[in-house]
């Protein structure tokens, strides 16, 4: 529920202001947390600390613990069970103190953190998901770490890097793996009605313990969204949904909104996007996304028009992004002709679930951050991912029609209208409408015959649209050339 930022020293005093430098680093990724800043001053000129908070009650939200070695900064939320009353950084400095790095694999949430020891030791920790990013780089014997890329462009030109889902990175012992937090989780035999049930439990549990101070879903209208907001529904009637669209090129994902709203009887708010919306927004678009990937472009602008609308309500809400990475739904993986076999299908929504921190869930925290909203996923819940991987993907993507996500539909299918339960998944900016409306604005900008004088980034990534191109001038614009190679590619066909 931040972003967290630092300077550490590897050597011994550092020349200059580094609470300055700090506080700007901080205030580049403002957004991510506008409640409330903090930042303290390591002893003898070696760093500072800090992070940007948003506060969720009428209560600070802290997520720093900087009293003393080690200090803690912490983004992300955690479900152990606790005493009543105990904040996720004191249940965090608990656990580290109590299992030292062993505790990472005992912790039951979404985290990004950082640890300083001591000898100024710097450990990075990151989830196994990897829905909250983190960023780090070294330049001059000094360490720099930021929630997001932009909070290092001062200082980091060359060797940046982000710290990969599942991993621990210390400045004296390098990067390792760690063991995955592994809930219990009930076996999956041989009927697939009992497993669908054993499915719909573990939903229902993920979206319960998430509901605390949720007061949004959003809605876009599609199966994985839909069950969210049926299942909360239960927990509170009064919770409400909101959807984006494109106003001139509504797609079909608000009329399957509107209907999903009115199955459950509940408040719905839509805001329609304007071509005026997006033109005004694309140079931000890749500031946020920090990528010029046009499928996470695309994907980013929806995300964001809908937190802006959601935060004059809410600064939190529930989601219902990872589904189709755990469950088969994205159409590269069932419509690609270059794929052919269950093995293969499997191989590449393992692909899809390993890059989506880049990609998938990169334009999920920073569509929803960018208007510093905090974003649940009850589908990233570690027991539905791990029960997920013990599904075969014939249940997945089943029978002659090839039907998508076909388990969870079956999970579900009696909570949700037959035309949603039945529903094709489209990719979110197909669904909203946006991609013919991204088409027609950039192609006012630029010149599409362009593309075959600039084939590629200056790093060799080939442009997938004329689009593409655009996007990177304007990341070219923002970001020092280096940082194109965290542009991963969302579509690996592209």
């Amino acid at each position: 529920m931040a972003c967290i930022a630092g300077i550490v020293s590897q050597h011994g005093k550092i020349e200059g202001d580094t609470t300055q430098h700090l506080r700007k680093m901080l205030k580049l990724m403002r957004h991510r947390g506008p409640d409330h800043s903090i930042v303290r001053t390591l002893r003898d000129d070696r760093g500072a600390l800090g992070a940007n908070e948003i506060h969720l009650t009428s209560q600070k939200t802290y997520c720093t613990a900087l009293e003393e070695a080690p200090f803690i900064l912490f983004d992300g939320e955690l479900y152990n069970d606790r005493p009543e009353g105990q904040s996720d950084i004191d249940l965090f400095s608990e656990y580290y103190e109590k299992y030292g790095q062993k505790c990472f694999s005992r912790l039951d949430g979404s985290f990004s953190c950082a640890i300083v020891e001591k000898d100024d030791e710097v450990i990075l920790v990151r989830d196994h998901v990897g829905a909250r990013p983190l960023f780090y780089g070294l330049s001059d014997n000094v360490f720099y770490l930021s929630s997001e890329m932009k909070g290092l462009i001062d200082h980091v030109q060359f060797d940046i890097h982000e710290l990969p889902p599942g991993c621990i990175y210390s400045t004296k012992k390098g990067m390792r793996e760690f063991e995955v937090f592994s809930p219990e989780i009930p076996k999956v035999g041989d009927n697939l009605k009992e497993t669908a049930n054993n499915l719909r439990v573990l939903m229902i549990e993920a979206v319960k313990k998430r509901m605390n101070g949720v007061k949004a879903i959003s809605l876009s209208g599609g199966l994985d969204s839909s069950i969210v907001a049926a299942i909360a529904k239960d927990f509170d009637p009064d919770i409400k949904l909101f959807t984006c669209t494109v106003d001139r090129a509504p797609g079909p994902d608000l009329e399957n909104a509107i209907l999903m709203a009115e199955f459950l009887g509940m408040e719905h708010h839509i805001y329609r996007i304007t071509h005026e919306d997006i033109d005004g927004f694309l140079s931000d678009a890749v500031w946020y996304m920090e990528s010029f990937d046009e499928d996470c472009i695309s994907g980013i602008i929806s995300n964001y028009f809908t937190s802006k609308m959601i935060k004059e309500h809410s600064d939190l809400v529930m989601v219902g992004e990872g589904a189709d990475e755990l469950f088969g739904g994205y159409r590269m993986v069932l419509k690609n002709p270059k794929v052919k076999s269950e093995e293969q299908r499997e191989r590449l929504a393992q692909k899809l679930l390993e890059i989506s921190y880049n990609t998938a869930l990169r334009r999920l925290d920073r569509g929803w951050k960018a208007n510093g909203v905090v974003y649940r996923t009850p589908f990233l819940d570690p027991r539905i991912v791990a029960f997920s991987q013990k599904i075969p993907m014939k249940w997945k993507i089943y029978g002659e029609n090839q039907v998508e996500k076909f388990i969870l539909r079956e999970a579900f299918r009696d909570i949700l209208p037959e035309k949603i339960a039945n529903r094709e998944k489209l990719r979110f900016a197909m669904g909203t409408g946006m991609d013919d409306v991204m088409d027609d604005i950039i192609a006012a900008k630029i010149d599409p015959e362009e593309i075959k004088q600039r084939p590629k980034a200056a790093y060799g990534l080939p442009f997938a649209s004329f689009k593409e191109l655009y996007y990177y001038d304007e990341f070219l614009r923002l970001f020092p050339p280096s940082y194109e190679k965290q542009t991963i590619r969302w579509d690996p066909f592209k």
